[in-house]
Order: structure tokens, then sequence, then C-alpha cells
């Protein structure tokens, strides 16, 4: 894999930038809930596979509780 410099604010914002481009000049709405939405989901299934699909380790890495972690996990349909 190879190693950038760039910071996770420089990737979101290359991101942004290409989704951005990709609308070709389409107005987008709603844009913060779907990002952050797009964002949190990837944040809790990726940490959770870091973890093994232990869920308490997980809530412990993300810094929030475990009940809000499996509330979050069914409502993204990531509760397996």
């Amino acid at each position: 894999m190879e190693t950038t410099n760039l910071s996770l604010s420089d990737c979101v914002t290359a991101v942004m930038d290409r989704y951005l481009a990709d609308l070709q000049g389409e107005v987008p709405s709603n844009l913060h809930a779907m990002i952050i939405g797009e964002v949190e989901r990837a944040l809790l299934a990726n940490t959770l596979q870091h973890c093994s699909g232990q869920r308490g380790t997980a809530a412990q890495w993300l810094g929030i509780n475990r009940n809000t972690l499996r509330k979050k996990l069914q409502a993204y349909g990531l509760d397996t």
C-alpha cells in the first residue's frame, strides 16, 4: 500500500471535489446528511472489521457507548 502525507481532511476534500465534479453542474440536495451518513456507515463497518466483530472493542475505539453502537449498526443495516 502506498503511503501518503494527506490528512483525513485532505482526503475528504479530494473525494468531495470528485463527487461534485461528477454531478456535472447538478445541484446536490441534503449534502450534509448524505455525507455524514456515508462516512459514519463506513467508519462503523471498518472499525468493526478491524475489531474482528467485537462490538465492545469497536465502541471503545469509537468513543461511544456500546448501546449507541448497536443502534447505529441497526440503523445502517450492519447488525449481522
